[in-house]
């Protein structure tokens, strides 16, 4: 893994820049993306901040997110440095993965532990709660100052991947550093009062749709449901408007695994998993190609709904017992 302070050094030495996240972004990769831009630019240096999908509603309260450029519009600049952050692998960059082909430098920057080495310098660093927090820890190798609004966008990104600080990735040292951006300027009152109590409607219309479809198995588990796109369509309503409804699922008393089959084109399903206290649910990912986290992962995967539920629910119920009894060893 390359030594942060070495790619602190290679941005010194960058001209132009695009700084990318991942397909249906989240408040890390937004967050993250637009704190490294903002500190960049404070350099003098001529940066461009890319996302393969537009930014959700829900973080349209961040400084500056109109600045973001989708898709193929990022084609249009000329970069010599490309920084790719909170992206596992190079196919969640969605089309934005072809600016990997150019004659540029690469660096990749995330914090999930199925995360791979595709870039010509990687730091991966699982045990940060958020790559916000490893864009903290850059900012200060750059010895760059964090404004309000660095700040704002860090505390976003480790605030949602955190849970509101519930997740069991919330340690001491998170603690600390969410502390520090409030003693530089983020409101994490208001930070939480736009990420959790200023959601459309449409998502809970979503929700009341999605809980017709739950499931749990005999034992009480494992709970799923899932979100199909003629249901999406015929309320208007977007793919980001299905955040945080598996939360609602794995806050179900008795259940280990919450599992969400939502179908993002036809026969194509985002499977997310979340997990409680036990279960690895990024071993379970991996059983289907994706990856994630030991309590939050997720995959991508083709095929008739009814029969991927029944596969996946089947190796997720396998997952419980094989924990279980290596617990009882």
């Amino acid at each position: 893994m390359t030594d942060l302070r070495v790619i602190a050094g290679l941005l010194h030495n960058a001209d132009k820049l695009v700084i990318a996240g991942h397909v249906m972004p989240d408040g890390d990769c937004v967050g993250s993306v637009r704190a490294l831009g903002l500190a960049l630019s404070q350099m003098g240096k001529d940066v461009t901040i890319a996302l393969p999908d537009p930014v959700p509603e829900i973080f349209s309260f961040l400084p500056g997110v109109d600045e973001f450029v989708i898709g193929q519009e990022a084609f249009k600049g000329q970069y010599d440095f490309m920084v790719v952050l909170d992206c596992s692998v190079p196919e969640r960059l969605g089309p934005l993965r072809d600016m990997l082909e150019r004659p540029l430098t690469v660096v990749n920057i995330d914090h999930h532990v199925s995360s791979h080495e595709f870039a010509h310098y990687n730091y991966i660093s699982p045990s940060h709660a958020a790559t916000a927090e490893i864009i903290q820890d850059l900012i200060g190798c750059l010895e760059i100052e964090v404004t309000s609004e660095i700040a704002t966008c860090l505390y976003t990104g480790i605030v949602t991947d955190t849970g509101s600080f519930q997740y069991e990735n919330t340690t001491p040292e998170t603690h600390r550093r969410a502390a520090l951006l409030m003693e530089q300027g983020a409101s994490s009152v208001w930070i939480n009062l736009m990420i959790n109590e200023q959601k459309p409607l449409i998502n809970l219309l979503v929700l009341e749709n999605a809980l017709k479809t739950l499931n749990l198995s005999p034992c009480g588990c494992v709970a799923w449901v899932s979100v199909e796109r003629d249901m999406l369509d015929r309320l208007n309503a977007r793919d980001e408007n299905t955040d945080g409804l598996i939360g609602y699922i794995r806050s179900i008393r008795g259940v280990e695994v919450a599992i969400f089959f939502h179908e993002i084109s036809s026969g194509l399903y985002k499977v997310g998993f979340r997990s409680k206290e036990i279960v690895d649910v990024n071993r379970l990912a991996s059983l289907f190609g994706g990856g994630g986290h030991v309590r939050a992962a997720g995959c991508v995967i083709n095929g008739d709904l009814k029969s991927l539920q029944a596969k996946i629910v089947f190796e997720a119920l396998k997952l419980i017992e094989e924990t279980k009894r290596g617990i009882q060893a």
